[in-house]
């Protein structure tokens, strides 16, 4: 029998640890992500089936007929991601400085959402936004929308809920970002004749930093690939590269034009997260997740 020694048993147990994960993972995402890579440069179609021919085209193919669905998902998702941050920054900053023993129940209000399906929480935007329903009329009362204008199946709505739908990925590492703050450097900055609003501009923001960052990354990255937003609250107008995708893969069955919008997709994002990790660290962003 082999005997190991102490040290290399414990060299040997982090290994250890990782294994399940990282079986979890080739099995999961590598695997599937090789079989992806290869349908994406099949040829054929749905009758026949579909060989594998190394057709590169299909990536320059799907980028230039579908480059409008594309900059669409990018500009739905960064308006999204930044009225997500004006929205997210106070509510995060009452609770970690103002909330007191309401606290936890202001966290579990920001969670509460998850608890219900993704999909009827976007439903009922349809019943929020809704020609007859009470928004509108008030909108119309005050002369912020016409008589005869509307909210549903228009851009707007498709942004409100992507704002709506992950706005707690913003909220949540903002609040831990900003719960991390040394009170003592704010009080410091105070008794060194700084007024409240340079402060927070010195002190509180540019710690907080890493939190925006990091919920700009999980609230942008997820809202990029969206399509139940656009489905349920938009027309074929606001549709994006998501609803492109999902549409090619389970309507048309053109599994290599998908594949390659997806592989196009997931490269552009891990453009953006290498650009980020580069900018600001990778440390940063784990403290602040």
């Amino acid at each position: 029998m082999l005997r190991l020694s102490l040290r290399t048993r414990r060299s040997l147990l982090p290994y250890l640890f990782l294994g399940p994960g990282l079986l979890w993972l080739i099995v999961f995402y590598a695997i599937p992500l090789v079989n992806q890579l290869g349908v994406s440069l099949m040829t054929g179609n749905p009758e026949q089936g579909y060989t594998l021919q190394w057709h590169w085209a299909t990536y320059s193919d799907a980028i230039s007929d579908y480059s409008t669905q594309f900059g669409r998902s990018i500009l739905y998702a960064g308006i999204a991601t930044v009225l997500c941050v004006i929205i997210a920054f106070p509510l995060a900053y009452f609770m970690a400085y103002k909330a007191g023993r309401w606290k936890n129940f202001m966290l579990l209000l920001v969670i509460l959402p998850f608890f219900t399906s993704y999909v009827l929480r976007t439903v009922s935007w349809q019943l929020i936004l809704n020609d007859n329903g009470w928004v509108v009329a008030r909108l119309q009362d005050v002369g912020l929308l016409s008589n005869d204008g509307r909210l549903l199946a228009t851009t707007k709505a498709v942004i409100a809920g992507i704002t709506y739908n992950f706005l707690p990925f913003m909220a949540l590492p903002l609040y831990v970002s900003l719960e991390k703050i040394d009170r003592r450097l704010i009080e410091a900055a105070t008794d060194l004749y700084a007024s409240r609003t340079t402060a927070f501009r010195k002190v509180t923001l540019p710690l907080a930093l890493p939190g925006i960052f990091a919920g700009s990354l999980l609230t942008f990255i997820p809202a990029c690939g969206d399509f139940i937003n656009a489905a349920l609250l938009g027309t074929p107008k606001q549709y994006m590269i998501g609803n492109v995708i999902q549409s090619k893969f389970l309507n048309i069955l053109d599994y290599p034009t998908a594949a390659a919008l997806s592989f196009i997709l997931m490269t552009g994002i891990l453009i953006g997260i290498l650009l980020y990790a580069r900018v600001l660290g990778t440390k940063s962003l784990r403290e602040a997740v």
